[in-house]
């Protein structure tokens, strides 16, 4: 009896260690779904859903900000820059030409982030537009971790509208 006791908490232990009858161990499951996490996918959402509908252009953001600031909007882009630390801001725009500007997204409450190589990818937003004067030391937090800003002023400082995105849908 006591035979038959030790050989079936070998197996188990063995189970376990392995992940299963499959006979894969924990460490190629925990790779197989880290690598399924880093995946391209062709949809990818974060935050609260993004609502069907019409969207903005990041042209029309940018060209009148004044009928935007305030308001929440839906606005589609090309992602052309993200936070190369944790992504954790993203610009898009709807422009082919990389100097000119775009749009500076931040995600609400800090509350998600985007994978930091979705540059390229197809953005649909949802948020409020809003507009500020950044810090000269933000300004420059911002650069080091890959920002632009057309409208920097003499002290470091610079303007820019912005969204605070609810919600953010990835296409890649």
């Amino acid at each position: 009896m006591r035979n038959k006791v030790t050989i079936i908490l070998v197996v188990a232990a063995g189970l376990v260690a392995y992940g299963g009858p499959t006979g894969q161990s924990r460490a190629a499951a925990a790779s197989e779904e880290a690598a399924s996490t880093t995946r391209p996918h062709s949809l990818q959402r974060f935050g609260a859903e993004v609502p069907a509908g019409d969207a903005v252009s990041v042209a029309d953001v940018l060209t009148r900000p004044a009928a935007m600031i305030g308001k929440t909007i839906l606005v589609e882009g090309t992602v052309h820059r993200v936070c190369q630390r944790k992504g954790c801001w993203m610009e898009i725009t709807d422009s082919k030409d990389p100097d000119k500007g775009g749009c500076r997204i931040t995600f609400k409450d800090y509350g998600f982030f985007v994978p930091t190589d979705s540059v390229g990818a197809a953005a649909r937003v949802h948020g409020e537009v809003v507009g500020r004067t950044v810090a000269a030391a933000d300004v420059e937090h911002l650069e080091a971790e890959g920002a632009h800003f057309a409208n920097k002023a003499p002290d470091g400082s610079a303007s820019e509208i912005s969204i605070v995105a609810s919600g953010v849908e990835l296409r890649r």
